[in-house]
């Protein structure tokens, strides 16, 4: 997929914040880290890091003394003599990024059920839920700031689903930003959602509909208020979690643009795999490992510059979990 001026969309590297002691530096409040290896061992070498530790950034030294939040949502100290709010609400935003990965349990980074307690250090009786709240001080900043940001901790993404899902949204946030971070012109988005159908008919097929409509009108419409627009509306979709009727849907129209320039056997074989897929019996990459060896004889561009069949480096090696 080659958008934008000639820049190659496809080998966009998505730039991912990080808490800082998941890359291993040692700004823990015991002076140690929480090097986390799928990061720095197996994504580091496609994506560009943008490592934070907000603990560090408004003056805590390390090692230090542990913080937590009170009921009220204050970010105080341990022994509650340090009042740390004002300065954690003061920290820049961050910008241009694809994805974030949090510190886990963490009452500055954490994303899910982080523990609220008592001016006299004991739980509180009422925690907010995981669904309703429950983030660290400035995650919760964040996520309010960008809501449509792919957001992970690294206790989430140890399950396989959720590892690919992050993977997948932050390589598509990429390509976008690449595409619409200069200047585009109304065709060259008009190929980017094309290019994106599969993926996004995975998704969520309401949202490409309407992200559709938003390219129809492209060469018409205000340019800003059409990269808001489509931005907004694509990575809402690409937050919509796969399912395998989804992918087993988008995978058959596949089929329906080539089927009938393939053989019966071969007809029968790929549709065959797809049901397979559908059933659970077999993984997605079986049937997607068919429609990519169609699409490299050059008989099919428009299936070639599908990415839903590459969405991410194969190095990664992530596409058996939905």
């Amino acid at each position: 997929m080659r958008e934008a001026g000639g820049e190659d969309l496809a080998g966009a590297r998505p730039r991912v914040g990080v808490s800082s002691c998941l890359l291993g530096e040692e700004v823990r409040f015991n002076g140690g880290h929480k090097r986390y290896r799928f990061l720095t061992d197996e994504l580091a070498p496609y994506v560009d890091w943008v490592p934070y530790c907000p603990e560090v950034e408004i003056g805590l030294g390390t090692p230090r003394e542990p913080i937590r939040l009170t009921a009220a949502g204050r970010l105080v100290n341990r022994g509650g003599t340090m009042d740390h709010t004002a300065a954690m609400t003061a920290l820049p935003m961050p910008a241009e990024l694809d994805g974030y990965v949090f510190k886990a349990k963490s009452p500055s980074c954490g994303i899910r059920a982080i523990p609220r307690y008592r001016d006299d250090g004991t739980p509180a009786d009422h925690q907010i839920s995981a669904d309703h709240g429950g983030r660290g001080l400035y995650a919760g900043r964040v996520l309010d700031r960008f809501p449509l940001l792919a957001a992970e901790d690294e206790g989430r993404l140890n399950d396989a689903g959720l590892r690919e899902a992050f993977t997948e949204r932050i390589f598509a946030a990429a390509r976008l930003r690449a595409l619409l971070g200069g200047p585009w012109e109304a065709r060259q988005l008009v190929e980017f959602h094309a290019g994106h159908k599969l993926q996004l008919l995975a998704h969520d097929p309401a949202r490409y509909r309407s992200a559709g409509r938003i390219v129809a009108a492209a060469g018409t419409a205000p340019r800003d208020s059409t990269a808001a627009g489509y931005r907004d509306v694509f990575l809402a979709a690409m937050a919509s979690p796969v399912t395998r009727g989804r992918n087993a849907n988008a995978l058959l129209h596949a089929y329906s643009r080539i089927g009938r320039e393939l053989d019966r056997a071969r007809r029968e074989d790929l549709v065959g795999r797809i049901e397979a897929y559908r059933r659970g019996e077999e993984p997605l990459s079986v049937p997607v490992a068919l429609l990519a060896h169609y699409a490299s004889s050059g008989e099919w561009p428009w299936l070639a510059e599908q990415t839903f069949l590459a969405p991410f480096p194969a190095g990664l090696r992530l596409r058996h979990s939905v």
